[in-house]
């Protein structure tokens, strides 16, 4: 298989509303689409809004949430040290890569739903028909995205994220600014789900979405198809 450029893009926002707890992004949904890629053969590089470390969701890295993959990804110290200095988002050239992957934790509903330089990033994949994949709360970066005629790119696609069910379970659906699943279908996406933590995928075309931290993996083999 011809070595595909894939930039995988992690939020830079640790705060979790006004709770005083912290947040970022979630590491099975970083480890295992990384490993996916890596053992396909491809390249990644790996951004940030800020550059650098990117903050690790605390509760992501607790023993009910470890898997093969973070284990494999903690013990990597190439990995690591992709990780702690992450390109700034501000200074990524769309053209370099040939898809563009987003894993989720709550960070990105703060920073990438709304940051100018992740939204003209999927555009520019987008209409340079270069799949766009995003994981969990990650699809939030698509929220702000327009398409050619300027409509919402997701108005009439299918995708999924987060549910609302999911976000009650987690018991944050009054801290978050946005619940995905209603969000989505306020701009005229086809929103769809599976079981509450059960792997679930969405393909419209270039999009390509991922419900939770379950879906990572077959969410990153989906992409790696793709570009195959």
């Amino acid at each position: 298989m011809e070595m595909k450029n894939i930039l995988v893009v992690l939020t830079s926002h640790d705060a979790l509303g006004d709770t005083g707890e912290k947040t970022g992004f979630w590491l099975e949904e970083l480890a295992a689409p990384y490993y996916a890629f890596v053992d396909a053969g491809h390249k990644l590089t790996l951004a940030s809004p800020a550059g650098g470390q990117p903050p690790l969701d605390p509760k992501s890295n607790e023993t009910d949430f470890q898997t093969e993959d973070t284990h494999r990804f903690e013990a990597d110290a190439e990995a690591k040290e992709a990780l702690a200095n992450t390109h700034k988002l501000a200074d990524i050239d769309a053209s370099q890569f040939d898809a563009i992957f987003y894993p989720g934790g709550h960070g990105p509903l703060w920073d990438l739903r709304e940051n100018a330089d992740s939204i003209k990033l999927i555009e520019t994949f987008y209409s340079s028909n270069k799949p766009v994949a995003a994981v969990c709360h990650a699809p939030a970066v698509l929220l702000n995205v327009k398409d050619n005629q300027g409509n919402a790119l997701v108005a009439n696609k299918k995708v999924t994220g987060f549910t609302n069910g999911e976000e009650a379970a987690v018991e944050l659906t009054d801290v978050v600014p946005v619940l995905l699943e209603d969000a989505f279908k306020s701009l005229g996406a086809n929103y769809q789900k599976g079981d509450d933590w059960s792997s679930f995928v969405v393909e419209d075309g270039l999009l390509l979405t991922g419900q939770n931290p379950a879906s990572s993996k077959a969410l990153a083999e989906l992409l790696v198809s793709k570009l195959a």
